[in-house]
């Protein structure tokens, strides 16, 4: 018997509120379940215990990365500081990408954000303002197993 994979969908993030939202709200109108850290009640008080909390009824795990943070090599740190994601997002990342299987962790990622290199597997997406991100998300998501619909545009 095959086994059904979960209906919900983590979403790792840092403080673009608005990108949190709009991410949300499209898992929800996918007939999706988001898990939205910060909404949770009862929460832990360790990121690791929370995420062990979640983690073993979700079927798909995004990693919102935002310009929330900056950094640099140590050796260019007076040249310029990059806009990074917070660095909860890449632990809970790297989480999702070792309880899950890679192809069901998907890193989102607004322009002009440093991205992690090296990770394979995770399907990297921009999330560019002609919502594009949508349909290749979706694609993600089904091919991780969830009953998503490619076939038309929201």
């Amino acid at each position: 018997m095959e086994e059904k994979t979960s209906q919900k969908v983590f979403i790792a993030h840092g403080h673009d509120t608005e990108a949190i939202t709009t991410v949300a709200e499209f898992v929800e109108n996918l007939g999706l379940k988001p898990t939205v850290l910060d909404e949770q009640p009862g929460n832990d008080p360790t990121v690791i215990e929370n995420l062990e909390r979640y983690a073993d009824d979700t079927g798909f795990a995004i990693a919102l990365l935002t310009p929330d943070d900056v950094g640099a090599l140590k050796d260019e740190a007076d040249r310029q500081l990059n806009p990074r994601a917070r660095q909860n997002v890449i632990l809970e990342l790297g989480y999702f990408i070792g309880k899950l299987n890679p192809h069901q962790v998907c890193l989102l990622y607004k322009e002009g954000v440093e991205l992690p290199l090296g990770i394979r597997d995770v399907t990297y997406v921009p999330m560019d303002s002609a919502d594009a991100w949508k349909l290749k998300l979706r694609q993600g998501m089904r091919k991780a197993g969830l009953p998503v619909d490619v076939s038309d545009v929201l």
